[in-house]
């Protein structure tokens, strides 16, 4: 029998300035530390993604890390993704893993990556 794995959330942020800048793993935590980290992106308005796998592999990021090289093309889909959602042109197919629950982002947009667990 497995055992019910416990909840856990990451969150990116990412300015997209100077060279070679990457994406970082800003907050990160299981059970009530992860009910937290959603439910402050929420309040600010932020973009929540659910995608437990994505989450498992941040979760092993270091906090404030940039993400590795080997997570670059998932995280910038759902970047690109996230990007034409906020400029009204999100017409195309949903990113890899899309969630279920969607909320509106503020002018400079953290993506928050709850897992469903």
């Amino acid at each position: 029998m497995s055992r019910p794995r416990r909840r856990s959330a990451a969150a990116l942020a990412y300015d997209g300035k100077g060279e070679g800048s990457a994406p970082r793993v800003v907050a990160k935590g299981y059970g009530l530390f992860a009910d937290m980290i959603i439910q402050r992106a929420q309040e600010s308005g932020l973009y929540v993604h659910r995608a437990p796998e994505m989450v498992s592999l941040l979760m092993q990021v270091d906090l404030d890390a940039k993400i590795p090289p080997e997570l670059y093309q998932a995280v910038a889909e759902l970047l690109a993704w996230l990007y034409r959602l906020e400029s009204g042109a999100a017409d195309g197919p949903a990113p890899p893993e899309a969630g279920a629950r969607s909320e509106p982002a503020g002018p400079i947009s953290y993506p928050l990556l709850p897992s469903a667990e």
